[in-house]
């Protein structure tokens, strides 16, 4: 008898209850039950802007790695540097792998943050990854793989915690209010890419001044007990003054407005980093990681297109795949695209042609069989005041 196909069913955070309850539209998304949106995707995403948008990520990724060799185990498998991180402090990486050779090949398994804990009682580093959803078991079973006979413990906490960002101009004293003046003033001073230990709303947390919108804020992951109370705390005190619950529909659209890439659209297995943008996160110098030999190669011979940004006068919105043309001549390809509230017109990123990748650069994308006119600008389209870079 031919086996039958059960479809594998969707995994929940622990605040898909809460989502359901007050309209949320319930989507998979990889492999996760999550909210698309709740009432209007381009008011969750101006709420954000304005005020406070309020984020569940508890679908990503949240990997534990303690004992007296993490550090050096994490430094030979990123990208960016580990051997020096201080305590409280977050940076942005890939995870690489694949076989290394004289053609030098290599996959990007992820993009991710890690962070450095407050060191155990006995001064044992504890590190933490944070990466996404859709490659947390591809990311898993690589590290697990990796992980050498002792002096490195790894465990996927993914299921036991949640993780909650809160994200716009007033998101951080919105939080504080939930938070002892002490806690509080930690929380105001800290740096971008920098995170503490504290309680929120009676909670134990980790708070992370980190996340995808372009905007200020921080990812709070709590307990997976703690959730809803934390969820529910934040959400009435950011209310009265203009947060409102945000799905995955204006996560996408403010991170494309702030030329955030996205691992599967800009980001692939087989993306050049540099060309992308995101050579920050390569650290080369005295360092072995799978793909160094080869980032090497390609930080010295810069070639193959480029990622930039395309600036439409219409709100007809370009999605990934369609193709971008000069003429007659077929020069790239649309990797996301968008309708941008804060704009009020479309914007996309795409990946074309060195030479034509420079900012002003007049080009057409095949928008449903119909040309429609664009311009190369550049990224981000949307900037906060006083943007801090990463650390």
């Amino acid at each position: 008898m031919e086996p039958r196909h059960v479809p594998q069913q969707l995994l929940e955070t622990p605040l898909c209850r809460w989502h359901e309850a007050h309209g949320g539209r319930m989507v998979d998304f990889a492999g996760w039950k999550m909210p698309v949106q709740y009432a209007s995707i381009v008011e969750e995403h101006l709420a954000t802007r304005r005020a406070a948008g309020l984020f569940d990520v508890s679908h990503m990724g949240r990997l534990a790695i303690d004992g007296p060799e993490s550090k050096a185990w994490l430094e030979s498998l990123l990208t960016r540097r580990v051997a020096d991180i201080e305590p409280g402090r977050v940076r942005y990486t890939l995870i690489t792998g694949g076989p290394e050779g004289p053609s030098g090949g290599v996959a990007i398994l992820d993009d991710a943050l890690v962070s450095r804990e407050a060191d155990a009682a006995d001064g044992t580093p504890r590190m933490a990854l944070v990466v996404n959803a859709s490659n947390r078991d591809r990311v898993v079973a690589w590290l697990r793989a990796k992980l050498p006979a002792s002096g490195v413990a790894f465990v996927d906490r993914t299921f036991e915690t949640a993780m909650i960002a809160v994200q716009g101009p007033l998101a951080i004293e919105m939080v504080c209010q939930l938070c002892t003046d002490a806690d509080a003033s930690r929380v105001r001073q800290l740096g971008n890419y920098r995170a503490a230990s504290v309680a929120v709303a009676g909670r134990p947390a980790m708070v992370s001044r980190t996340g995808y919108t372009g905007e200020d804020g921080v990812e709070i992951v709590v307990a997976a007990a703690d959730a809803v109370p934390v969820w529910e705390a934040i959400h009435a005190a950011g209310s009265p003054r203009g947060l409102l619950p945000c799905g995955l529909g204006a996560r996408d659209t403010l991170r494309l407005e702030a030329g955030m890439p996205l691992y599967g659209h800009e980001l692939r297995e087989d993306s050049d980093p540099f060309a992308i943008g995101l050579g920050l996160a390569i650290q080369l110098d005295g360092r072995c990681f799978p793909g160094a030999a080869r980032f090497t190669e390609l930080r010295g011979r810069p070639q193959g297109r480029v990622r930039v940004g395309l600036e439409f006068d219409s709100k007809r919105t370009a999605r990934e795949g369609s193709s971008v043309w000069q003429g007659d001549r077929e020069v790239g390809c649309v990797t996301s695209g968008s309708f941008a509230p804060s704009l009020g017109r479309a914007v996309a990123m795409a990946m074309v042609d060195r030479d034509v990748a420079t900012a002003g650069t007049p080009l057409d994308v095949l928008v449903r069989d119909s040309r429609q006119a664009a311009r190369v600008t550049p990224l981000p389209f949307q900037r906060r005041p006083a943007a801090v870079a990463a650390g």
